[in-house]
């Protein structure tokens, strides 16, 4: 809305001009300052977004993280990261971690370790299982997909091509039953979704690392434009050189990584790697909130 001050401003303008530049210019001032009166810009969406522990892999073997050979007998311990984003009222959940039953087949064989399930940190912060009404998962892989059975009354988010591979797999399929069938809660993405549809929470198409998979971009009021990287990338020696797991579409992930490189630099992101305790340590330790 134009300001009273502002609306007098381009009246005594307007009176100014009229003698030396004639009425045409002076009824456009004019029309600018009523077209503007009873206009209210809209306040920016209320966005609040907490980091949450979906457990770690203690001892990680990087060498399955390069396709060139890059880091020939290191480990190292990889974090894995979950993300709760209230949007007003409505609250998402970003990615969901471990079950208690991987935890339990591979915990000694694969080095997982969960300390907190999400359902206890969401009481943490009084937040219920039946509040969350979205889950949206990066992609397909278990250390993703864990925990979003618990939420089966939430709208499911995820890439097609991840949904239909994921539910055709012989394991982890569970993780999302409560979505499989005809008539379940479930949008299958194909492009960017827009989630709230005003710009604050869009899901990013990124294939490569699977066919379906995804980053999360949250602009948050206060903190500014976040990206969560899913598994577009699993540590910072990845980003230096834009190196990659074996087995995955190279080009196609290529191609992401330098489309989600470019949105963090337009927009001055914040660029969390969701596998990175560093770039975990960016956002406020949990049960802070980032604003």
């Amino acid at each position: 809305m134009i300001p009273r001050e502002l609306s007098r401003l381009l009246a005594a303008f307007s009176t100014a001009l009229r003698p030396r530049c004639g009425v045409a210019i002076a009824a456009l001032i004019a029309l600018i300052a009523v077209s503007g009166a009873g206009k209210v810009m809209a306040a920016p969406p209320d966005v609040e977004m907490w980091r949450l522990d979906c457990g770690e892999f203690k001892s990680y073997d990087l060498e399955r993280l390069s396709d060139v050979f890059a880091y020939p007998g290191k480990k190292k311990a990889l974090p894995n990261s979950c993300y709760l984003i209230r949007h007003e009222k409505q609250f998402m959940l970003w990615d969901a971690g471990f079950s208690a039953s991987a935890i339990s087949s591979m915990g000694k064989s694969r080095g997982l370790e969960m300390n907190q399930a999400i359902s206890s940190q969401l009481q943490t912060i009084n937040v219920k299982l039946e509040q969350i009404s979205i889950v949206g998962l990066s992609h397909w892989h278990f250390d993703h997909t864990g925990q979003a059975a618990n939420f089966p009354n939430a709208r499911l988010l995820m890439g097609k091509a991840d949904y239909e591979y994921l539910a055709g797999k012989q394991s982890n399929y569970e993780d999302i039953a409560p979505w499989l069938g005809s008539s379940t809660n479930v949008e299958k993405l194909v492009g960017d979704k827009d989630i709230f549809g005003d710009g604050s929470v869009i899901m990013l198409a990124t294939p490569g690392h699977t066919a379906g998979h995804y980053v999360l971009l949250v602009r948050l009021p206060t903190f500014g434009a976040v990206v969560l990287s899913g598994d577009l990338w699993h540590s910072s020696e990845q980003l230096n050189h834009n190196g990659m797991p074996r087995g995955q579409d190279r080009a196609d992930t290529l191609a992401s990584m330098d489309r989600i490189q470019k949105v963090v630099s337009n927009l001055k992101a914040t660029l969390v790697i969701q596998h990175e305790a560093a770039d975990i340590g960016k956002l406020p330790v949990f049960p802070a909130s980032a604003h």
